[in-house]
């Protein structure tokens, strides 16, 4: 039998090291080839590990949130053949715990190990492998005392049935069977105990469980991205109100008179073009800052990062020039890179490179909120739930479609006032939908 040694393999270009966010396998597992073995991820990128071989797991190297570096030897898997495939004699595997290979002439004690190292047996079902220990009988619990703290009640399902009939918590019910298990003359003690059969017990009992959950992949991300950016950006987040009546008319207008082959329209697509103009105006709104170096770098490409929602959390998809796109394009690639997004195939250089980003959680937006820069922009666009609000015209409140705008912005690049007409700017311009297809 020989070895086959599965390392982290180059994942991109110029990245030296990845994190382990998915282990598909454990040692004793038979894999088949191309069975899918463990998931890295680097940046917001999750890359997928196939297994070259058929074989059995003997080693598995690193825990779920581990940063490997490329070239780790993260997996052996046993192989039919002779000779370790993907070895190299002159280097070591990189564990300390592991000893070096001799090369040398093998001794006759070494030489009787290495026989029996030979003697393997074929590979088994992994249920033929690993057995179960027997469960031996534990001291029955004394009647009324509940069960250990995190401690899971053992039962027959009808003995379930009876209990969430009477309104019972097992965990609170002795078992006198095999390993604890609750029988139905336990569960006829307990009644008796609380009042001779006669109370119900309700079932309200103090839930005292408690759940780590490591912080690992996607969200350790998050978790670092958001943290950077409160610690270095101070942050103005100004509130604006927008009459939405006459876009959201356009809108549906233009919706329903669309030609063939065009995507239907949100408010993104017009929120972007708007944005597009008013930067023409104050391009020190696109730009990051270099706070390391003490310098701003603004861009005349207009790179509108959309943040998306996905099951993993929450991610970046760019826009790239959204100052050379049309409406109809901006509404195109959004969905399109949405889509990619929530699936998963989205490209590390779809995930980076903005200059300014939208946050968005369309009808859950809420009346204000206050987002968080993404690093190293200087400002962040948030859009808010569009509702029917009554709006005073100068004579008589009359029901308007409004959605406030908050944005927040660098305060160390960008002043209040800077603030306050960037927004109001998009305000006229959303406002009077027509301006945003005007050429300036």
């Amino acid at each position: 039998m020989a070895e086959k040694l599965i390392k982290l393999p180059d994942v991109g270009e110029g990245v030296a090291e990845a994190e382990l966010v998915e282990w598909h396998v454990n040692v004793g597992d038979l894999v088949r080839e191309d069975m899918v073995l463990a998931a890295v991820m680097t940046g917001k990128a999750t890359v997928e590990i196939p297994s070259p071989v058929e074989g059995e797991v003997i080693f598995r190297h690193g825990e779920i949130g581990d940063v490997i570096a490329t070239g780790t030897v993260i997996l052996k898997i046993r192989i039919a053949g002779e000779g370790n495939e993907g070895e190299e004699p002159e280097v070591e595997d990189g564990f300390g715990d592991e000893e070096p290979q001799v090369t040398s002439a093998i001794s006759p004690v070494a030489a009787l190990e290495k026989s029996s190292e030979k003697q393997v047996e074929p590979l088994k079902p992994k249920a033929e492998i690993v057995a179960s220990p027997p469960l031996a009988k534990p001291l029955p619990h004394p009647i009324g005392a509940p069960r250990a703290e995190g401690e899971k009640p053992l039962a027959p399902p009808a003995v379930r049935l009876r209990a969430k009939e009477a309104g019972i918590d097992l965990r609170q019910v002795p078992g006198t069977g095999p390993a604890g298990r609750i029988t139905h003359e336990d569960l006829d003690a307990f009644l008796n105990s609380q009042g001779g059969g006669t109370t119900v017990a309700t079932g309200l009992q103090p839930n005292k469980a408690v759940q780590e959950v490591k912080v690992v992949g996607l969200r350790r991300r998050i978790a670092e991205k958001m943290a950077l950016s409160k610690s270095r950006i101070p942050h103005i987040t100004y509130v604006e109100e927008i009459d939405m009546t006459a876009l959201e008319e356009l809108r549906m207008r233009m919706n329903g008179t669309q030609k063939p082959g065009r995507p239907k329209l949100t408010i993104l697509p017009f929120l972007m073009r708007a944005m597009v103009k008013a930067i023409a105006e104050q391009p020190g709104i696109n730009a990051l800052y270099d706070d390391e170096a003490g310098i701003i770098r603004q861009y005349g490409g207009v790179h509108i990062g959309i943040a998306a929602q996905t099951p993993s959390g929450l991610v970046v998809p760019v826009v790239k020039h959204a100052e050379a796109r049309d409406i109809f394009d901006c509404a195109r690639e959004v969905a399109r890179l949405s889509d990619a997004a929530k699936n998963g195939t989205a490209l590390r250089e779809e995930l980076s490179g903005s200059t300014i980003t939208i946050s968005s959680l369309g009808a859950m937006g809420g009346i204000v909120s206050t987002p968080v820069i993404n690093h190293p922009e200087v400002a962040i666009i948030g859009v808010n739930k569009l509702a029917v609000r009554p709006h005073w015209d100068g004579t008589q409140f009359v029901p308007r479609k409004m959605m406030n705008l908050s944005s927040s912005f660098d305060h160390r690049v960008i002043d209040g006032w800077d603030a306050a007409s960037f927004v109001q700017r998009l305000k006229a311009l959303m406002e009077t939908p027509a301006l945003i297809f005007v050429e300036e």
